[in-house]
């Protein structure tokens, strides 16, 4: 569903909902080609549409992206909202990243796009994949939080930044993936309470 308010009021047109379906296909394959800075007038280009009406439905670089990796994210807090039913809250948190750093992998540019918007984003966008993301794990936090699974100083914004920079790090190798899920397994060690030396 487009993600903007002018749309939630009324359906759109069939020639209009076309363009929509067609914008995003291409930013889909462009982001699969080149990252989350593919180029806007080469996405109308493909789309066989001009500037004017990418603008029209997605007035900034954000909105595409989101609406591009929105079904993805709502999967990942699908995942979430699973996991948060299963024993062990600090392997459920952990399983949720792991999930996470895959999804970013796979995503070209993704990290980076995510990271700007957690700094840049705008809070009249409502519920970005950001937020959706931020809220899935939050959530999965707080009750290893409660179960003394994970520090109380640790954030979800902490873990997501640490996720996006692993995958970040990773992104252009060929094994990529594991790698980070590698860096990830290690990292998290660090977020676990330390036994008292008494």
């Amino acid at each position: 569903m487009p993600p903007h308010s002018r749309t939630a009021t009324r359906p759109m047109r069939a020639d209009a909902r076309r363009n929509y379906d067609r914008i995003l296909a291409a930013a889909a394959a462009a982001v699969a080609e080149h990252g989350a800075e593919a180029s806007l007038e080469e996405i109308a280009r493909r789309a066989g549409v001009g500037s004017a009406t990418l603008h029209r439905h997605f007035p900034s670089r954000q909105l595409l992206l989101e609406a591009v990796f929105r079904d993805k994210v709502e999967a990942l807090c699908a995942t979430a909202a699973g996991l948060a039913a299963e024993p062990g809250p600090g392997q459920a948190l952990a399983a949720w990243l792991r999930a996470v750093a895959r999804h970013v992998v796979t995503n070209r540019g993704l990290a980076a796009s995510l990271m700007r918007g957690a700094h840049d984003g705008d809070p009249s966008l409502g519920a970005t994949c950001h937020t959706m993301i931020i809220d899935a794990g939050a959530d999965l936090l707080a009750r290893a939080c409660r179960a003394n699974a994970v520090r109380p100083d640790v954030s979800i914004t902490d873990l997501l930044t640490l996720v996006n920079a692993i995958c970040l790090a990773v992104e252009h190798e060929p094994d990529g993936q594991a790698q980070a899920d590698r860096l990830l397994t290690l990292a998290l060690t660090g977020v676990r309470p330390q036994p008292s030396s008494s």
